[in-house]
């Protein structure tokens, strides 16, 4: 297979990553590569070597993924194509054989932690938590004998030789796990009428006032935020970035303004993209801020220009 055929994702095998990469249709048809890590996933992308990767992005019980945030707003730009939402619960994957009094250690990605914290306070208080690369990487290292159990998805098992000890477990109901299709910079899709922009914007100076102008000019554009999220530049103590999705389509008149009004106020905008939303709600678009009144409030202005106002 190609380059242009060939997807990456945030391995080993058995990760929920892939899991949600098997959602897609056009995962049937492509060659898919297990990575080591993000950057790893992304960079195959970067050079050449894949023609997109699904990574993990943002959880709803522990929020964003800072590695996925972090690569998309350094190295060389990328572009979100698409995002899949994929329902988790784990399973405790243990060697055959293995009772849970037997189980001293457990491992897993550190993001599932916090989801499975209540479980394991009450069922093995005394097991000592170890975090590994991913939770499929986890169920590996319980194979190899150097953990006793692992948090991963159920499905994991049959590839690692282990065996579902307990399963669904998960501390909140209907965790979820916000995965991206990430590709190289294009034109974007045509907008679908509920859609996501998404944008990385470093702020100019740090003064009062400076994130309430960044607020403000999607605010008076008449566009919802669904994600904001601050992270270290690593320049220094107070320096960062934000992070955000917003609903709407770059193509929309509203998304356009307000991204314009935000290249004017930031010392830089970094565009990573509009994509079709999975949960395919359309905005609410206010009084005002629809695309005729745009063009509307355009060709007046025009004619006060001609002085036909």
């Amino acid at each position: 297979m190609t380059a242009a055929s060939r997807y990456t994702y945030l391995g080993p095998e058995g990760t929920f990553t892939e899991a949600a990469l098997r959602t897609l249709p056009e995962a049937a048809t492509r060659e898919l590569v297990p990575m080591i890590s993000v950057p790893a996933a992304l960079d195959a992308v970067r050079n050449g070597d894949a023609g997109g990767s699904l990574v993990p992005i943002e959880n709803s019980v522990e929020g964003g993924v800072s590695a996925t945030v972090d690569e998309l707003a350094s190295g060389r730009p990328l572009m979100i194509y698409r995002e899949v939402y994929l329902p988790i619960a784990f399973a405790l994957l243990v060697r055959p054989g293995t009772t849970l009094e037997n189980v001293k250690t457990v491992t897993g990605h550190p993001v599932a932690q916090p989801q499975v914290r209540g479980w394991l306070e009450r069922h093995l208080p005394e097991a000592q938590w170890e975090s590994a690369a991913s939770n499929a990487d986890g169920a590996r290292l319980v194979q190899e004998g150097r953990y006793d159990a692992a948090f991963a998805g159920e499905f994991a098992a049959p590839t690692y030789g282990l065996e579902p000890l307990v399963t669904d477990i998960h501390d909140a109901e209907n965790a979820t796990t916000r995965f991206v299709l990430v590709g190289r910079p294009a034109r974007p899709a045509a907008p679908t009428g509920a859609d996501k922009t998404s944008v990385v914007l470093w702020l100019r100076g740090d003064h009062p006032g400076a994130l309430l102008d960044v607020l403000q000019e999607y605010a008076t554009c008449g566009v919802n935020l669904v994600r904001i999220e601050s992270r270290p530049t690593g320049r220094g103590i107070g320096e960062y970035s934000f992070s955000v999705d917003c609903e709407g389509h770059i193509s929309d008149r509203r998304v356009g303004e307000a991204l314009m009004g935000l290249r004017r106020l930031c010392a830089d905008v970094r565009y990573l993209g509009s994509y079709p939303r999975a949960d395919q709600v359309a905005p609410t678009v206010v009084t005002g801020t629809a695309d005729a009144d745009f063009l509307r409030a355009s060709d007046w202005l025009t004619r006060c220009l001609d002085g036909r106002s």
